[in-house]
């Protein structure tokens, strides 16, 4: 029974379908889902600039 229910959410987030779900639940208007777009894209690039860097040095 586990297994079966960890395949079936692996394939459910593998599709996409929570968090389409998510934002099918309340209408969400035009600027705002662009301003969430563009908040999580610039999150996702400092963060990938952030782990490209070399560590800090601790001494």
């Amino acid at each position: 029974m586990d297994v079966a229910l960890r395949r079936f959410r692996r394939a459910i987030e593998r599709t996409g379908l929570i968090p389409e779900l998510r934002a099918r639940t309340a209408y969400e208007k035009p600027t705002t889902e662009r301003k969430r777009k563009k908040a999580a894209a610039v999150a996702r690039v400092r963060k990938q600039a952030k782990r490209s860097l070399p560590p800090k040095k601790r001494y």
